[in-house]
């Protein structure tokens, strides 16, 4: 399918409902595809945070239905944070002629404890978070893992995040907008968990994103859609230094496209951590297994790179907001292929773009690949 209008709030703390920061999002998305809600012919949603905050409202789907005054078929697609991007999935195959993708979260809103315990529904509860695993301390064991194999550094990861904060600084949507980090700071973060800093991991954030996807051509068009799943339990898996569902996801996603990696023009990567990021380089086939460190180091992905990554600042600057994050990239990708970026736009503008987007620890990843058709 094509898309036909994109959404998004600014990033923040804003204390708005879950579903007005969707409807903000879907009224921007509406006026970008010079349509109307009556055009829409079925609408996905992905959203967490209503079910577990004060609000506890569960039947999204006909809240959906209140707030835009429609009775066409409404799915909900939850999965954590990769929500967005099986959101944008589940309508590229639906076969409705105009889809509204949406979601809205209110994540941010309580004490520390509580909010971290929302995001922990995303990992397995009864085995490994009694023994301490909760997610920054299976993402720091996991790039453990990595480092013992290859010879990629925290400096690698501290160049990671110090490229997201210059490009989230350049735009208006990201949390970081106007508020640089200086490598020094990054690198002198507190530690997490060890080796991974404070500011080696993405920030939570309130927010909503919207796409419209429909079955007349437009100037971009879905030409590749993967999807992927992997086992909950993260060190049962075969391999821990590598996330086999996005390896499948973008296996799925460049066949279908007939694409190859090197022609990926500009990329937003899950980046909940900086290490992900790193090795989310090599799953997706843009270096090779061991050598993802060469493309920060070199410069490759930055904003003047040949292959910028995460030029909105991805989930560490721009902010993540759950099952936002994937509608946020699609987002991005296509303010770069019409060229509305400003400061942070690429010249020329981009032809082809990918998002990959993760859910927990690996254990479910979508990718997609956009074409310029115009």
């Amino acid at each position: 399918m094509y898309i036909k209008g994109v959404g998004l709030t600014k990033f923040d703390y804003s204390q708005k409902a879950w579903w007005q920061q969707a409807f903000e999002a879907a009224m921007e998305a509406l006026e970008d595809a010079r349509m109307k809600i009556s055009d829409i012919d079925a609408i996905v949603l992905s959203a967490i945070s209503s079910a577990a905050g004060g609000e506890h409202q569960t039947h999204k789907v006909s809240l959906i239905s209140d707030l835009f005054k429609t009775n066409v078929p409404i799915i909900e697609t939850p999965s954590v944070c990769s929500g967005g991007g099986v959101a944008v999935w589940t309508a590229n195959r639906l076969g409705f002629n105009n889809v509204l993708v949406v979601s809205g979260e209110k994540l941010v809103d309580n004490r520390s404890e509580i909010t971290v315990d929302w995001i922990l529904s995303a990992a397995e509860r009864v085995i490994e978070q009694p023994e301490g695993l909760l997610f920054p301390v299976q993402n720091a064991l996991v790039w453990q893992q990595y480092m013992k194999r290859y010879k990629a550094t925290m400096d690698d990861l501290a160049l990671i995040a110090f490229k997201n904060h210059k490009n989230a600084v350049l735009n208006p949507k990201a949390y970081y907008y106007k508020r640089p980090v200086s490598l020094e700071k990054i690198k002198n973060s507190p530690v997490v968990t060890s080796p991974l800093r404070l500011l080696d991991c993405s920030l939570s954030v309130n927010g909503g994103g919207a796409v419209i996807l429909s079955k007349e051509k437009t100037d971009i068009e879905i030409i590749g859609s993967g999807f992927a799943t992997d086992y909950l339990l993260t060190f049962g898996r075969k391999q821990t230094h590598h996330f086999k569902a996005t390896r499948i996801a973008a296996k799925q996603a460049f066949e279908q496209a007939g694409l190859r990696p090197e022609d990926i023009e500009v990329a937003e990567v899950h980046d909940a951590f900086t290490s992900v990021e790193l090795f989310s380089y090599e799953d997706l086939g843009f270096a090779q297994i061991g050598k993802g460190a060469e493309l920060i180091r070199s410069g490759k992905v930055n904003l003047e790179g040949k292959l910028p990554i995460n030029t909105s600042g991805g989930l560490k600057a721009k902010g993540h907001p759950i099952s936002v994050s994937g509608l946020a990239q699609i987002y991005e990708i296509v303010s770069q292929m019409r060229g509305r970026c400003g400061e942070r736009q690429i010249n020329p503008a981009p032809e082809i773009g990918l998002c990959h987007n993760i859910g927990g620890t690996g254990g479910s990843v979508t990718v997609h690949i956009l074409k310029k058709t115009i």
